[in-house]
């Protein structure tokens, strides 16, 4: 699926916006262990994976924590770093050799205004982000390390097949040798 495909699942978008889209959309493919972003550095680019896998994470007492994982037809960013136009904290990286399609957030913002309609979209795509990262916290506070990883199997078994055991790990909050002892009692 394409970016534009994408978007008009989300939302009805008139012709003229979608071939705006179009023409400001970047394709980049990145090979495995590209970073797209570092920490420390401003995000001010949007992406939608069409083919392979990103990961988000950043460092905390030196050792690496994943914040999300972005499989064909997610879309993935930076959220405070490119909504805000600050350093961010994280860095993102291919976990696969990757195709993306990528909006800058100048692109997002002349959309917008030129085409008020694809602000819904925007919203839209916020919300979904924002019910995700919710059901995260909920999920890493409230949730029993084995629960954790039988709803990230349940929801996302493509991230259990394909991301490595640390990255797992790390996302679910736990150790690799708490993940391994879970997987072995399977």
């Amino acid at each position: 699926m394409s970016l534009l495909q994408q978007i008009q699942q989300i939302a009805k978008i008139s012709k003229e916006a979608l071939d705006f889209i179009e023409t400001h959309i970047e394709n980049v493919e990145v090979k495995k262990g590209t970073l797209l972003l570092r920490n420390g550095k401003v995000c001010s680019n949007f992406y939608f994976v069409t083919k392979g896998m990103l990961r988000s994470y950043y460092f905390s007492d030196s050792k690496e924590v994943t914040n999300w994982f972005a499989l064909e037809n997610d879309f993935a960013t930076s959220i405070f770093s490119f909504l805000s136009g600050k350093a961010g904290y994280e860095n993102i990286e291919a976990l696969e050799d990757t195709t993306i399609e990528m909006l800058s957030s100048n692109t997002l913002q002349e959309l917008y205004l030129k085409f008020p309609e694809t602000e819904r979209a925007g919203r839209l795509i916020m919300e979904n982000y924002y019910i995700q990262l919710e059901e995260r916290l909920i999920n890493i506070q409230f949730k029993s390390a084995k629960d954790r990883y039988e709803l990230l199997m349940k929801k996302y078994p493509e991230i259990i097949l394909r991301a490595p055991l640390g990255a797992i790990a790390s996302y679910l909050g736990i150790t690799q040798e708490t993940l391994s002892r879970i997987r072995g009692s399977k």
